[in-house]
């Protein structure tokens, strides 16, 4: 249990934790066992639970339906712990796909700031306690203001930290500052730095998970910088984190978020991924070459 007696037992989330993908097949319609595979993929790559539905899953562009199908179709798939992205604009429809992950047997659930509408402190915190109500297992806050537009004061925070039910936040903000100082106003909930850029610096701040998406591509990758950094061995972190570096610039290139699956399409993994959902784009035939070079210049390819 955590330091503030929640009403659930606390996943204690540690370790990589990758915001795995959502396949589509070529009438792109949603590619239940692509989607299943992929987070088997992760799995076996070292990674310590899924995360289903974040922004690599493309939850913004799925149906209501399609999205309990995911959570129902990663849940059977691995035998790892499953925090399911259940957030939505409103409290009723979040506390709906909550209701709903838990159900099927998701042993967590990611609830995204509310988007599109700005929201205060108050309502922030009437939003989580309404969730953490609804379910019985752990709710944690995904808080990426660059796309929800709402960010959380620190203020808010020690107060979302005090509801029950509330077991930690992801943060993708990349405002190291307000990162550290909500750490320390809120200690007892677990921290995921959710950028790449910020793996080890994540860490030596106490976060104690990773939501990375080069690990949607090259598990092993990140769950070697995390061992190292639990062994004690900077160097060696230093040099991984400057490796995902360079993986990250390359999966960059070409439209957002097309860098993860055209290079899963480059690697010899066994399933098909599919494509992104409009309006979204793949990779046209340069930036795929060169990303293919690029990864191969990283000895990332067989």
């Amino acid at each position: 249990m955590s330091q503030n007696d929640h009403s659930v037992d606390s996943l204690d989330l540690a370790g990589v934790v990758p915001p795995t993908v959502t396949a589509f097949d070529e009438n792109g319609d949603v590619d239940l066992d692509g989607t299943a595979a992929h987070a088997q993929f992760v799995v076996d790559g070292g990674a310590s639970a899924v995360f289903p539905l974040g922004t690599n899953g493309e939850f913004a562009l799925l149906t209501g339906e399609e999205r309990r199908q995911v959570v129902e179709c990663v849940t059977a798939a691995v035998d790892a712990p499953v925090i399911a992205g259940v957030g939505a604009p409103s409290t009723r429809a979040t506390v709906a796909h909550a209701d709903h992950a838990a159900s099927v047997g998701a042993d967590g659930v990611v609830v995204v700031t509310p988007y599109y509408y700005p929201i205060d402190g108050e309502g922030a915190v009437e939003h989580y306690r309404a969730v953490a109500e609804a379910v019985d297992v752990p709710v944690y806050i995904y808080h990426i203001p660059s796309k929800t537009g709402n960010h959380l004061s620190l203020e808010t925070i020690e107060r979302l930290a005090a509801i029950d039910g509330i077991a930690g936040l992801k943060d993708s903000s990349k405002d190291v500052p307000w990162l550290t100082q909500a750490i320390d106003a809120a200690p007892e909930l677990d921290f995921l730095v959710g950028s790449d850029s910020l793996l080890f610096v994540g860490l030596e701040l106490g976060c104690s998970g990773l939501v990375s998406a080069v690990a949607n591509v090259f598990p092993e990758l990140v769950v070697d910088l995390y061992e190292a950094h639990a062994r004690g061995d900077d160097s060696e972190v230093r040099r991984l984190q400057s490796r995902v570096f360079e993986v990250r610039s390359a999966l960059k290139r070409g439209p957002y978020l097309a860098g993860v699956k055209t290079a899963l399409s480059l690697r010899d993994i066994g399933f098909d991924v599919g494509g992104l959902r409009g309006p979204l784009r793949t990779m046209d035939d340069d930036d795929r070459a060169a990303l293919e070079r690029d990864l191969r210049d990283l000895d990332l390819l067989s």
